[in-house]
């Protein structure tokens, strides 16, 4: 069990006022860029926006204080949003926890039973196959809004997702095409000259600017939802043995993709800043995260109310 021990508290004894203030910089950052992107993830797996500031704190908190890596930060992830989306709509709102819940169970017996170095023995083609599938699943997934797109219904596979772009391409808003055209303009040129500042954090606010000094007719987040400011609190899921049994798949599908996406980010992570991460101290970060992600939420509703329409409440997404 001595390997067992969070990043955080080994950089602890050796951690330095300097250190402090970059972190703090950094800090600020991270929360800025992960407001947008925790709402969209949200968005994209058919749950309410706060449900992914939840998940983004909750989770963020609490891998990063018991990860194994000096730079993991975790939240809502899109890898997850097809995944969680059709949990919900087969097993509902409690379904969903469920399965969350016993994800983190099983990721943190694959901690504590040290499979976190199995990391090594899987190939670079499925790895390569893996993240290319995840960007794929991003991109599709975007269009919609990238576009402006008003869908008939909800999809929630990525081939409906393109079919539905498809039959909904006659809705197409020409101004929203143009934020997004910046924002994506940003990103990939302001890199070439600033190597400071995160180009995503000038994509957020500039855009953000353009839309609300010129009134652009472009959807917002205010527009479409009631964001509560309420705190989540915690709440314990309805237990049954049928619905254990019913999610036990989409548990250990959440389990797995959580692991390996989780650790190849890690390793990634250490690239780019020489450390090295310990594996099996992060799995058991993330099925801590993904416990929490599932126990917090607003209120005991299942449903949640928008300005424009009524959806189903499910639970946060993961990671």
């Amino acid at each position: 069990m001595k390997d067992l021990v969070p990043q955080f508290f080994l950089s602890m004894k050796h951690y330095t006022k300097e250190q402090f203030l970059k972190d703090f910089v950094s800090g600020i950052i991270v929360a800025i860029i992960a407001l947008p992107l925790s709402i969209a993830l949200a968005l994209a797996s058919g749950v309410t926006p706060e449900q992914g500031l939840y998940t983004a704190i909750t989770a963020g908190f609490v891998i990063s204080f018991l990860g194994g890596s000096k730079v993991q930060i975790a939240g809502p992830t899109a890898a997850f949003a097809s995944i969680v989306a059709g949990i919900a709509a087969k097993n509902g709102f409690d379904g969903l926890v469920m399965a969350t819940i016993l994800a983190g169970i099983f990721l943190l017996i694959m901690g504590f039973l040290r499979m976190g170095s199995l990391i090594r023995f899987i190939p670079y083609t499925i790895t390569t196959g893996f993240t290319t599938g995840i960007a794929v699943t991003i991109f599709i997934g975007q269009i919609k809004d990238f576009m402006g797109l008003t869908f008939g219904h909800a999809p929630i596979e990525t081939l409906e997702k393109v079919s539905e772009v498809v039959h909904s391409i006659g809705t197409l808003n020409p101004m929203a095409v143009a934020v997004g055209f910046t924002a994506l303009l940003i990103l990939i040129v302001w890199p070439r000259f600033f190597k400071t500042i995160p180009p995503s954090l000038i994509a957020v606010i500039f855009t953000a600017g353009l839309v609300k000094v010129f009134h652009l007719p472009v959807n917002t987040i205010g527009d479409l939802y009631t964001i509560s400011s309420d705190l989540p609190t915690f709440h314990l899921p309805v237990f049954s043995l049928a619905m254990v049994q019913k999610v036990m798949p989409d548990a250990v599908t959440i389990a797995v993709l959580a692991a390996v996406e989780s650790l190849l980010s890690c390793v990634v992570a250490d690239g780019m800043v020489g450390s090295r991460h310990n594996s099996n101290m992060e799995l058991v970060a993330q099925g801590a995260g993904n416990i929490c992600s599932a126990l917090f939420w607003r209120n005991s509703s299942h449903w949640s109310h928008s300005k424009n329409c009524c959806k189903h409440k499910t639970a946060e997404e993961r990671l």
